[in-house]
């Protein structure tokens, strides 16, 4: 873990409980983790074990049912809802299994949508999309929507859509899911690659080869996180 950086992430004791009609469902329990500026961190667990229900947490598209949260400074239980908002657009990008593209809009579109919501111009925010696209081995398909481009193709417009607003964390879930072994060799070397460039980046996985691949591995198993596989 690089020490020298500032803290991404801390979270303490954070537990997310599930109420249905017959039971109470914990589905983290007691849950400490910290990220620091520049880690590369595999979560790594089976189905069932919790993994997605953290990523939600971390990435403040759910709340925990008690602890505390800070990302980047920010004490994520205070947050109003618009602030929320600020925060996912802001400081996280997100790369998932499914991709989450937009399937009426190109390529180009889908990366320039974080900045357009940003406020960002128009034609700036085109411009350092295609930058984006085009570092990303896609300058030659900018004009393409997504079902006319292969799902590793599709994987690299959904990772440069995550860095266009150059966000201080990736957090990508299951990005190698849906992607056949060279596709997603070549996923896992794009993240290493924005690693050695200064992204911090978590990956939920459940595939030792992924886990395998990053700086640092924890394991989640029934909720609860430990160092030891």
């Amino acid at each position: 873990m690089n020490n020298n950086g500032r803290c991404i992430i801390d979270a303490r004791n954070i537990v997310k409980i599930y109420q249905t009609p017959y039971e109470e469902l914990k589905v983290l329990d007691d849950i400490s983790i910290k990220v620091m500026e520049n880690d590369f961190t595999a979560i790594l667990g089976p189905s069932g074990s919790g993994k997605s229900t953290l990523m939600n947490v971390l990435g403040c598209l759910d709340l925990p049912t008690m602890g505390e949260y800070f990302l980047d400074g920010v004490d994520i239980l205070k947050a109003k809802d618009d602030q929320l908002a600020d925060i996912r657009n802001n400081k996280i990008g997100f790369v998932f299994q499914k991709f989450n593209l937009l399937p009426r809009l190109s390529a180009l579109q889908n990366v320039m949508l974080p900045l357009l919501y940003r406020g960002v111009e128009e034609d700036e925010a085109r411009e350092i999309a295609k930058e984006k696209l085009s570092l990303l081995g896609l300058g030659d398909r900018l004009t393409h929507r997504p079902n006319e481009l292969s799902g590793g193709q599709q994987q690299r417009v959904s990772i440069a859509r995550a860095i266009v607003g150059n966000p201080p964390l990736l957090l990508a879930d299951e990005p190698t899911g849906n992607l056949d072994s060279k596709s997603s060799k070549d996923a896992i070397e794009i993240l290493k690659e924005l690693n050695k460039e200064g992204n911090t980046i978590i990956v939920i996985t459940h595939d030792n080869e992924v886990a395998e691949q990053t700086k640092k591995v924890v394991f989640i198993r029934d909720g609860r996180l430990s160092q030891e596989g």
